[in-house]
C-alpha cells in the first residue's frame, strides 16, 4: 500500500495520460471494493478454518502485484493489480488483527491494536517515502516493482515459517464465557447485528467507513492537489509519508489510552480533528502549513483507528468476534471506494478544493454521530 500511495496517482497522469480525476481514482475503487469483500470472507473463514491459512493465502494473491505495476501496458492492468492487492490486504491485515485480539485480554486490547496499526502504517509511511524518492531516479515503474517484490516475498516467508495458529486461544476464551443466551444463530445475524441492530457497533462501522473515505481521498487526490500547486515529487512524497508516519507512531499511545479512558471519546474527537486537518489543507496554503495539516490528520486518525478495532472486540463474543471484525472491516474499507468515487466525481465537476472540503464535512458529521448514538464499550463487560 505504501509503495502505491504516492506513485500511482502521478503515474496515471504521466505514464498513461489520464486527465479525469474519477478515472485516476478508479484503482482505489477496485481496491476498496475487493478489500471490503475480502475482509468479510477472511473474518468468517478465520472462525471456521483458522487464521494462518487465510494469512498465507493473502500473500499468495499479492505475489503478482509488483510485476503487474511494472509491466502494465494500460491503466486497466493497474486496476486489476489493485484487485489482487485488495484481496492481499483484506486477508492479511484482517487476520493479523484477529490474531492479536486472540492473544491479548480485554484490559490490553487497545494497546494490541495500537501496536498492530502502528507497525502497519509506519511501514506504509516508509514505503511511500522510499517509492516516491526512488521513482525520481529509477522511474515510476521500476521503483515500486523492486520495493513491492521484496515486501511480498518477506511477508509470505514470515507467514509460512514464523506465524503460529491462534484460533485455539479464541476457543479457550469462548469457553470461559457463560453467557451464551444472545449468541447469533447465523452469519447473517452477525452481519445484521454488527451493521445496524447494535447501536454501538453501527456507530463504529460508520466511523470506520468515513475514516477510510477520507484516507482514500488523501491517497488518491492529495498528491494531484499538491502537484497542481507546483510541488516536486520528493516534496509530495514527504507529505504523503508524513501523514501515515504520524498516524502510525501516535497509535502506540492512543491504543493504550483507549484502554484507560475508553473508546467513544477518542473516536469522536479523532473524527473532529481529522475534519479540521482536511479543511486546513485547502483553506491555508504553503508547504509548511500542509506539513502541519498532515501531522494533525495523522494524530486524528491515530485517535480513531485502534479504538474502533478495540470497540468491536469489546462488544463481540469470542466465538463470533472474527466474523464481526470481518463485517466491520467490510464497511470500513468500503470507504476507500466511496472516497474515490465521491472525491473523483466532485473534483471533475467542481474542482479538487470542493472535493476535499466535502470529505472534511462528512468526517465532522461522522464524529457528531458517534457522540450522539454510541455508548462506551470498554468497561461494560458485556458479551453480545
Amino acid at each position: 500500500m505504501g509503495v502505491e500511495r504516492v506513485v500511482l496517482p502521478i503515474m496515471a497522469e504521466r505514464e498513461f495520460g489520464i486527465a479525469s480525476r474519477a478515472a485516476i481514482l478508479s484503482f482505489l475503487v477496485s481496491f476498496g471494493l475487493i478489500k471490503a469483500a475480502a475482509n468479510l470472507f477472511a473474518g468468517r473463514a478465520s472462525d471456521r478454518i483458522g487464521r494462518k491459512q487465510i494469512l498465507v493465502a493473502g500473500w499468495l494473491f499479492g505475489l503478482p502485484v509488483p510485476f503487474l505495476i511494472a509491466f502494465a501496458p494500460s491503466w486497466g492492468w493497474i486496476v486489476f493489480a489493485n484487485l489482487l492487492l485488495g484481496i492481499n490486504q483484506g486477508f492479511c491485515w484482517s487476520t493479523t488483527v484477529i490474531m492479536k485480539i486472540d492473544l491479548v485480554g480485554r484490559a490490553r486490547r487497545g494497546l494490541a491494536m495500537g501496536l498492530n496499526e502502528a507497525s502497519g502504517y509506519l511501514a506504509v509511511s516508509i514505503a511511500a517515502f522510499a517509492a516516491g524518492t526512488w521513482a525520481s531516479s529509477l522511474g515510476l515503474r521500476l521503483a515500486p516493482a523492486l520495493l513491492g517484490g521484496v515486501f511480498v516475498l518477506l511477508g509470505l516467508l514470515c507467514s509460512v515459517f514464523l506465524v503460529r495458529e491462534t484460533h485455539p486461544h479464541a476457543r479457550l476464551e469462548a469457553a470461559q464465557h457463560v453467557d451464551t443466551t444472545s449468541q447469533p444463530s447465523s452469519f447473517l445475524e452477525v452481519f445484521r447485528r454488527t451493521s445496524w441492530r447494535d447501536r454501538n457497533l453501527m456507530a463504529v462501522c460508520q466511523a470506520g467507513l468515513v475514516n477510510n473515505l477520507n484516507d482514500g481521498m488523501a491517497w488518491g487526490l492529495l498528491p494531484l492537489y499538491f502537484a497542481a500547486r507546483g510541488l516536486s515529487l520528493p516534496e509530495i512524497s514527504f507529505l504523503g509519508s508524513l501523514y501515515p508516519a504520524v498516524w502510525s507512531l501516535s497509535q502506540l499511545g492512543t491504543g493504550a489510552l483507549s484502554d484507560r479512558l475508553g473508546r467513544k471519546g477518542l473516536i469522536a474527537a479523532g473524527m473532529v480533528v481529522q475534519a479540521a486537518a482536511i479543511c486546513s489543507i485547502v483553506v491555508l496554503q504553503g508547504f509548511i502549513v500542509w506539513a502541519l495539516s498532515a501531522v494533525l490528520l495523522g494524530v486524528g486518525t491515530a485517535m480513531v483507528y485502534p479504538a474502533l478495532l478495540a470497540a468491536i472486540g469489546d462488544a463481540a463474543h469470542p466465538s463470533w468476534r472474527a466474523s464481526a471484525l470481518g463485517v466491520y472491516r467490510l464497511w470500513r474499507d468500503s470507504g476507500y471506494a466511496a472516497g474515490a468515487l465521491l472525491a473523483g466525481t466532485i473534483a471533475d465537476a467542481l474542482g479538487m478544493t470542493s472535493a476535499i472540503i466535502s470529505v472534511g464535512a462528512l468526517t465532522l458529521l461522522s464524529g457528531i454521530l458517534v457522540m450522539a448514538i454510541m455508548k462506551e464499550t470498554r468497561d461494560t463487560g458485556r458479551v453480545s
